[in-house]
């Protein structure tokens, strides 16, 4: 069962890292939550699907559960806040466009693994907290990256704001302080949720057995 894991994992992590690829040859794409996230979760699971294979050291239990959390607000994102991707804009790899993999197939994928796969009751309670470290860095990104070039893209006519939500030029410093907190207050509710269900959970995995 640990080599089906492993490939499964690996899988995940060739989802991820060939869908992302667009982003190599148009920098911008780098901006976006969506590549971002996507990419270090293909890291992640290519580092967790060959340690399965070999009987090697798996990802710390923080690291994997950061990236389990931010993978599914990419999906619950994608799914409620933003617009239907334009068949006629967008990019495809394989002939899939990148928003159905990395939007899509991805985070019910690695939730999936979470849930099945992944040794459980190894969140401690302060992860909640500290999971949240990357979305203020994300944005601080975002912001001084749009303030220092200002008509970089990668939306239409170079808007540098990868979200209408986090778009200042559009929404005002107010409105967008206003969403950044309703964010994080989602996020962390998430991150709760997360540790709950872990702490549910069996200690074992509920299918396979891997070294942790």
């Amino acid at each position: 069962m640990k080599y089906f894991v492993g490939i499964y994992r690996i899988v995940i992590a060739f989802l991820c890292l060939a869908w992302t690829s667009v982003a190599w040859g148009e920098t911008s794409y780098w901006v976006y939550f969506t590549y971002e996230t996507n990419f270090l979760l293909g890291l992640v699971m290519l580092w967790a699907g060959i340690a399965c294979l070999i009987d090697g050291k798996q990802p710390p239990a923080w690291l994997k559960g950061v990236l389990t959390l931010y993978i599914l607000i990419t999906g619950v994102v994608a799914a409620t806040l933003l617009p239907p991707a334009n068949p006629a804009t967008a990019k495809y790899v394989f002939g899939i466009m990148t928003n159905v993999i990395l939007h899509r197939v991805v985070p019910i994928l690695a939730v999936i693994d979470f849930i099945l796969f992944d040794a459980h009751r190894r969140f401690k309670w302060h992860y909640v907290l500290t999971w949240l470290i990357y979305f203020p860095f994300y944005l601080a990104f975002v912001l001084i990256r749009a303030h220092l070039w200002p008509h970089s893209g990668p939306e239409a006519g170079g808007n540098p704001y990868p979200y209408g939500f986090i778009d200042v030029n559009k929404i005002g410093w107010n409105q967008m302080w206003l969403n950044i907190l309703m964010c994080i207050v989602a996020f962390a509710i998430m991150g709760l949720v997360i540790f709950l269900i872990d702490r549910v959970l069996p200690k074992k995995p509920l299918i396979g057995s891997v070294r942790n």
